[in-house]
């Protein structure tokens, strides 16, 4: 169970990497800029828990920009992580099914708790919003659910 865990993992973080190379893809072809939708979650979360960002000023800002970065490897590789759990039990789908069942994962794990925690609300998005938000989690999706296939693959034989 835990290789297939770990192979999940791995191919969470691949598609990560994806994600974050299409997403800086569009900001730099559109020139759009950052979503400060990770930084905001981040201050919500502090908002509502015990938990504190440290520091002042510069410093906090630093902080909170890092935990928001890392709040969405943290996602992509939990997602991963599930599905390899999943794939280890025998659940086996077409691998283009895999890839979009993956990606729209990861999106509504993200979606979901911006809408939740009224970081932001998905029904005011325009349809270029949808699209900056989908296309990267497709590409997650794809390279995440190849990976996933692959290492299984090579594991198995």
């Amino acid at each position: 169970m835990a290789l297939g865990i770990l192979a999940g993992a791995a191919a969470g973080a691949a598609g990560t990497t994806a994600l974050n190379a299409a997403t800086y893809l569009d900001m730099s072809v559109r020139g759009r800029p950052t979503s400060d939708a990770p930084d905001k979650l981040v201050e919500t979360v502090a908002e509502h828990t015990t938990l504190a960002v440290p520091g002042e000023g510069e410093t906090r800002d630093n902080r909170v920009s890092g935990l928001g970065a890392l709040s969405g490897i943290v996602t992509g590789v939990g997602v991963g992580a599930a599905f390899g759990l999943l794939r280890h039990l025998g659940v086996r789908t077409h691998p283009s099914f895999t890839a979009v069942l993956m990606g729209v994962s990861a999106m509504a794990a993200t979606d979901v708790s911006l809408a939740a925690l009224r970081v932001s609300d998905p029904r005011t998005w325009k349809s270029t919003d949808w699209l900056s938000d989908l296309l990267p989690h497709l590409a997650y999706g794809a390279v995440a659910a190849a990976t996933l296939h692959h290492l299984d693959r090579d594991r198995r034989t």
